[in-house]
């Protein structure tokens, strides 16, 4: 079983902004996946929690934010109306003020980094924050195979989602 081979060794986890290393292993990621969304692993769920509990356990968000220095969440109409409470303005000032529709007609953030990013990486919206950033880097959620595709995409913007990725690839190898 995958999840058996897991060391419970502590590493050094790079925080360094993942992009560059993760375009180089993007072809051998993206076939993985591929692999994974056909087989559909029973434990598919266990093994990225487990190493979603080990990469938390040496990383710290603070330490890199770099989903809010370069992402946008998705902001849906009750993380809206959420923070246009908090903030106490009205829905429409909000999305007049903070958000566009893109091309997947989402509402996203007219900029990065994420205007609620205070200069030590705090949110300065922690509290309300949207439902996206609370789940983010999504590692920890059910039904992994559903989302592998967007678990590819944030390989190169969280340095946590790379080492995970890069372990399973490791005790996959074994």
């Amino acid at each position: 079983m995958l999840l058996d081979l897991l060391g419970k060794r502590l590493m050094n986890i790079d925080i360094s902004p993942p992009k560059e290393k993760a375009k180089k292993s993007y072809s051998e990621n993206k076939q993985l996946f591929a692999h994974l969304k056909r087989k559909k692993p029973k434990n598919l769920d266990d093994v990225f929690h487990e190493l979603h509990q080990e990469a938390f356990r040496q990383i710290d968000c603070l330490a890199c934010a770099n989903c809010c220095k370069t992402t946008s969440p998705i902001f849906y109409q009750r993380d809206i109306e959420r923070l246009a409470k908090f903030l106490k303005v009205r829905p429409s000032e909000f999305i007049e003020k903070y958000l566009h529709i893109d091309e997947e007609q989402d509402y996203v953030l007219n900029s990065a980094p994420c205007p609620f990013l205070d200069a030590e990486n705090y949110c300065t919206v922690y509290e309300a924050r949207p439902t996206a950033c609370r789940e983010y880097p999504h590692t920890n959620r059910k039904r992994m195979v559903q989302i592998l595709d967007l678990t590819l995409k944030n390989i190169e913007i969280c340095p946590a989602v790379f080492w995970i990725v890069e372990r399973m690839k490791e005790q996959i190898g074994k």
